[in-house]
Formats: structure tokens, C-alpha cells, sequence
């Protein structure tokens, strides 16, 4: 357990939590940093397949940038090259990462939920990009994550605003995939994670580097014939031979993950 977040693993499952809570679960360098070494773990950790990120309490998953330790003068050094959350610049990290959002979710806050694969919100929630409000802008990806996710328009009405929208209507908008009643969050995540573990972790892994660097392409047919590592691996490993062997004898497979 770290001084601004805990980390928990349940086999092949890995939790982060942000616990701040007497600042919102807003971060400062030191809580990034702590964040960036956990989800180091997570990436580098082979037996780690997926992993939740939520905040401590029900008020908030995180509110964001510490302004406060910012405007009361201390320490700004020391940012992980990971971004905020040690999460919104972790470009290569192929392994799925589900957000738990409870409560709170407010510029930083947000990224670090855009920056994972799936979320799943309680239906007190909420979501916002308000630096323009306090003369900053969402530059931890927000501002590229959010247009591409929900397109440019909806994006814009949020961006240029900063207003505030409910889980629902990110359920609406197409960036939430689950709202569920505060008190089910965890287990609801945990369900997803648990479907995702179901499937080989080879072809979750090709299947994620492929879907987000196939972005980078300029149409399909060149996403498509683009060389992905996780795609490479994932035809030379244990698993690409496990699938069609378990299907054929009617069993469960047992997934190496290599």
C-alpha cells in the first residue's frame, strides 16, 4: 500500500485505488508518481492480465489536478512520463484497464477514465473537462480522446463548456459502457474483467493494439495491412494453439498467456 493509492490482485486481476479522499482523490506529482510505479507493475507484470482503476469513497473517482497543492506552492516536479495517473501517456500498454468510476470524475480525473478501455459508472457520476473554466485545457489527452470517442460535435458541446454530464447521458453519448447503482460498481466491474480473463489475454492484447493503432492509419485498408507486435505474438504463442484445441474437445481453455 503506497502514501495515495493501494494496489490489490486477485489472481490474474490487479486493483488500483486512489486514496485521497480529503482532496476529492485529486492527484499531485507524488500521487502520479505512486500511480505511474503501480500501473509499471501492471505492464510489466506478466502474470497481470487486466486491471481496475477507482477511487477511494463514494464522492469521487478523482477530481482532477490538485489545484490546491499547485496554488499553495508545492512541489510540481516529478510528473511521470505516463501522464497523469501514471495512465494518459502509457501509449503502449496493451493490456486492458477498466475504469470504476464513482462519484467524481473532473478533468485529469476524466482523461485517466478516457485513457481505459471500457467504464463503468455509478449513477451519481459525473463528468467533466472544466479547464477552461480556470484558464487550462484538458492537454493529458482529453481533448484528442473525448472527439474521437464520441465524435466532434458532442466532444465540442463538452470541451468548449466545461459542463457537467451525468452517467447517464455518458452512457448516451457513447463513453460510458454501464451505469450501475453505486453500491454494485466494484462487482459490476469486476464482472467485465472477469469476461475479459475469459478470453485469451494474447488476443486481448493484439486486439487492443490493433483497434487503437489502427486509429493512426489513414482508412481501413491500411490499418488492416499495418504490422501490430501483439498480433505477431500472439500467432507464435502457447495460447493461438490452446483456443482451437479446447474448442475441439469441448473444454474449457487454460490460457498461458505467452
Amino acid at each position: 500500500m503506497g502514501e495515495y493509492s493501494s494496489t490489490e490482485t486477485d489472481g490474474n486481476l490487479f486493483v488500483v485505488t486512489i486514496e485521497r479522499p480529503e482532496r476529492m482523490n485529486a492527484l499531485h506529482p507524488p500521487g502520479n508518481a505512486e500511480l505511474a510505479e503501480a500501473f509499471d507493475e501492471f505492464e510489466n507484470n506478466p502474470d497481470l492480465w487486466v486491471a481496475i482503476i477507482t477511487g477511494e469513497g463514494d464522492r469521487a473517482f478523482c477530481a482532477g489536478n490538485d489545484l490546491r497543492h499547485q496554488a499553495e506552492g508545492g512541489e510540481m516536479t516529478g510528473q511521470p512520463t505516463t501522464g497523469f495517473g501514471g495512465l494518459t501517456a502509457r501509449w503502449d500498454l496493451n493490456k486492458p484497464v477498466i475504469a470504476a468510476v464513482n462519484g467524481v470524475a473532473m478533468g485529469g480525473g476524466f482523461e485517466i477514465a478516457l485513457a481505459c478501455d471500457l467504464i463503468v459508472a455509478s449513477d451519481n457520476a459525473r463528468f467533466a473537462l472544466p479547464e477552461p473554466k480556470v484558464g487550462l485545457a484538458a492537454l493529458a489527452g482529453g481533448v484528442h480522446r473525448l472527439p474521437r470517442q464520441i465524435g466532434l460535435k458532442n466532444a465540442m458541446g463538452m470541451m468548449l463548456t466545461g459542463r457537467h454530464v451525468p452517467a447517464a447521458e455518458g452512457k448516451e453519448l457513447g463513453f460510458v459502457n454501464e451505469v450501475v447503482a453505486p453500491e454494485n460498481l466494484m462487482a459490476r466491474a469486476r464482472d467485465w474483467a472477469t469476461m475479459i480473463l475469459e478470453c485469451s489475454p494474447m488476443s486481448i492484447r493484439a486486439t487492443k493494439e490493433a483497434a487503437y493503432k489502427g486509429f493512426e492509419e489513414g482508412g481501413v485498408r491500411a490499418a488492416h495491412e499495418k504490422r501490430y507486435d501483439a498480433v505477431h505474438a500472439l500467432r507464435k504463442s502457447e495460447d493461438f494453439v490452446e483456443g482451437p484445441l479446447a474448442f475441439s474437445e469441448k473444454r474449457a481453455p487454460e490460457w498461458k498467456g505467452r
